[in-house]
């Protein structure tokens, strides 16, 4: 009895003899907060990893060229974009542009005309800040028959007037190409390689167009989802993209 009474005269016995309730709260909450901001450190990691990659077709803009073969690049993307669900019809960067949220993805269509190509393409990695590696080009290749493609990494422009003015605008070779085939002009002296490019397909051309532009669109899409070097090691093959090549 008299411990108790003078415990309860003593408030030094008391403090050491029973634990505060707010004292040993505060532990617990911070153990929590710590928990916590620890989980949004992390998801601002992962946010931060996520690399935004920029699709580029090349082609001409004006209604005239819509349908010839240096226009091929413009059809592959547009159908991309058609599967994505992907608008392209906002105009920036002196380009008609397409955004895809869920893939950190652009679609970008130059209408500089081919030869200024990259200056409106080094406007736009100069604004999203995108990597050489993260910036895919599809365009028409002379030194491929119709019905084949490939995918590289870097390399020369082999003459292609909108894939020099990117490197030149960029600064750099480094960026991956999905060369499309158009073939070469039947016979020497038959038609410049001008004009060829700027012609229409054949109707022999125009009968395997929708699978050349359906294998590209797909080679596109095993790139987003699995790598550009799957996409490369499925289509960089004969008859990846279901038609039988033009000579």
């Amino acid at each position: 009895m008299r411990e108790r009474a003078a415990q309860s005269l003593n408030p030094e016995m008391g403090r050491m003899g029973a634990e505060d309730p707010s004292t040993a709260f505060r532990p617990r909450l911070l153990v929590r907060l710590f928990g916590f901001w620890m989980k949004e450190e992390d998801s601002v990691k992962e946010t931060a990893a996520v690399e935004e990659r920029l699709i580029v077709g090349l082609g001409n803009p004006e209604e005239d060229y819509a349908d010839t073969r240096h226009n091929l690049g413009f059809a592959c993307v547009r159908e991309l974009a058609r599967r994505l669900g992907v608008r392209v019809d906002r105009k920036r960067w002196t380009s008609l542009v397409g955004r895809s949220e869920t893939n950190h993805l652009w679609l970008v269509l130059p209408q500089t005309y081919m030869n200024l190509s990259g200056e409106a393409v080094k406007k736009a990695v100069r604004d999203i800040r995108v990597p050489p590696q993260n910036v895919w080009v599809v365009y028409d290749e002379l030194d491929l028959p119709l019905c084949k493609m490939r995918i590289r990494r870097g390399g020369s422009g082999a003459g292609h007037n909108g894939v020099l003015s990117l490197t030149s605008s960029l600064g750099t070779p480094d960026f991956v190409r999905f060369r499309v085939g158009i073939g070469k002009p039947p016979r020497k002296g038959s038609q410049p390689g001008r004009q060829h490019v700027l012609g229409r397909f054949t109707k022999a051309e125009a009968e395997r167009l929708p699978s050349v532009i359906d294998g590209v669109a797909s080679a596109l899409e095993l790139a987003l989802e699995a790598g550009v070097e799957r996409a490369m090691d499925r289509y960089n093959r004969p008859g990846s993209l279901g038609c039988e090549e033009l000579v």
